[in-house]
C-alpha cells in the first residue's frame, strides 16, 4: 500500500467570497458521499477543506534572528489549494481512479502526488 495526496485546486477565490451558486449544496453532498466511500473502502487516511488563501499566514524562519511572519498566501498565483485527501491505496492507478471520482464530486481538478519514500514514488 502507498499513500498519495489528492489535492484540489481552485482557479480563484471569487466562489468563496461571492454569491453562493445554487448547486453548491449538491457539490457538498457529492463530496460527502465520496468521503463516505473512501472511509468504507479503507482508503481514507485524512482529508480537509481549507479556508481561502487570503487567510494564510506565512512564517519564514530561514534567516538569522526572529522569523518573519506575513499575512496572505506564500505564492502569488491564480490557483490555490482548496482542500485535499490523503489516501492509502495499492498503487498509482488506484490513486488516479480515486482522483477521478473526487474530481467529479468536487467539480474541480485534482492533483495526485505520492509521498516521499512510498513504493511507487
Amino acid at each position: 500500500m502507498a499513500q498519495y495526496l489528492l489535492s484540489v485546486h481552485s482557479r480563484d477565490e471569487d466562489h468563496v467570497s461571492g454569491p453562493v451558486p445554487d448547486d453548491v449544496q449538491a457539490v457538498f453532498a457529492a463530496v460527502d458521499r465520496f468521503n463516505d466511500e473512501l472511509q468504507s473502502s479503507g482508503s481514507w487516511v485524512f482529508a480537509g477543506g481549507l479556508h481561502p488563501a487570503s487567510t494564510a499566514t506565512v512564517v519564514d524562519g530561514t534567516g538569522s534572528g526572529d522569523p518573519v511572519v506575513t499575512d496572505g498566501p506564500y505564492l502569488e498565483s491564480k490557483e490555490h489549494l482548496g482542500g485535499f485527501w490523503v489516501v492509502d491505496v495499492a498503487d498509482l492507478d488506484a490513486a488516479l481512479e480515486l482522483a477521478r471520482q473526487g474530481s467529479a464530486a468536487c467539480q474541480g481538478k485534482v492533483e495526485v502526488r505520492p509521498f516521499q519514500g512510498e513504493p511507487d514514488a
